[in-house]
């Protein structure tokens, strides 16, 4: 008989990049959350984890906040322990890596006119610099990257609920973004398609206004010859490519759609493909990145 593990997740990152926001929704999710545990005592409290199933038939899950600010943390000694519990056979661990852009960071430490921990006396590019260079071994080892740079709390709890759930469902769970080319793709995009090539509803008057989520935008888009045949390939590969993510056992997906403002061809054309994975069976989220701004 097959006995499940128990699941114990290592969360870590970037000071800053949102590590006490996931701990707060991994809870939420059912984990038994400790933050800022000295390494000597992760391998004694994940044996500790029982192994039951709880009230609502999910198994114990623990999940761990460490970074440079836990007591005795060094990251070959954080490497060394991470190795050491993944080869305890009632234990299914993994590591959740949490990073974002150095400006972000910057700005979200001068909002909150928090020190950084690795800077208490310097300027907070200094420590977020240090902090970098210190964690990008450990960076390089997690199961899962989860870019917080531009991403919301709702964005983030959906992620981490796609990823972690106790009791989710198999299979891949699949978020589909449009964005702005004038602010960049998406950081945590897989997948990244370019619909500028569509007619711009932008340069009528009637619809600069609107987004694509309006029907009128819709009709206009739709009418484009090349509308048609381009999404019939594109949703055809995408039926045809994502099985093979989810059977590498790929858990979470980000398709990103792009044009020119971010409100108008791609917003449009990403509820469209939302719609057809959710036909086929995905768990998709869908979110327009750069609804709010200008163009199209």
């Amino acid at each position: 008989m097959t006995v499940e593990k128990t699941r114990v997740l290592l969360v870590s990152g970037l000071s800053g990049a949102g590590k006490s926001s996931a701990l707060k929704i991994l809870e939420d999710l059912g984990y038994e959350a400790v933050d800022n545990l000295p390494l000597s005592l992760l391998s004694g409290l994940a044996a500790g984890v029982a192994p039951e199933a709880s009230d609502d038939g999910a198994r114990s899950a623990l999940a761990v906040g460490i970074d440079t600010r836990t007591r005795d943390f060094e990251p070959a000694r954080f490497a060394q322990s991470l190795d050491l519990l993944r080869k305890t056979p009632e234990l299914d661990v993994r590591f959740l890596f949490l990073d974002c852009d150095d400006e972000v960071l910057k700005s979200r430490f001068l909002t909150t006119r928090r020190r950084h921990p690795l800077a208490t006396d310097r300027p907070v590019a200094d420590g977020i610099r240090h902090e970098r260079g210190l964690m990008s071994s450990l960076k390089a080892r997690a199961d899962v990257l989860i870019d917080t740079s531009e991403i919301t709390l709702p964005d983030l709890r959906h992620v981490l609920t796609g990823h972690f759930a106790r009791d989710r469902a198999p299979g891949l769970a699949v978020t589909v973004t449009s964005f702005s080319y004038g602010r960049g793709v998406p950081r945590d995009a897989d997948l990244v398609f370019d619909v500028r090539f569509l007619d711009n509803p932008f340069y009528l008057p009637e619809l600069k206004p609107l987004t694509g989520e309006a029907d009128a935008v819709a009709a206009h888009i739709v009418k484009d010859r090349r509308w048609a045949p381009f999404f019939a390939k594109l949703t055809d590969f995408l039926v045809f490519l994502l099985p093979s993510y989810a059977e590498e056992g790929k858990s979470y997906l980000t398709i990103a759609v792009g044009c020119t403002g971010g409100r108008h061809r791609s917003v449009f054309t990403a509820g469209q493909i939302a719609r057809r994975l959710q036909e086929v069976g995905y768990r998709v989220n869908l979110r327009h990145r750069d609804i709010g701004g200008v163009g199209s």
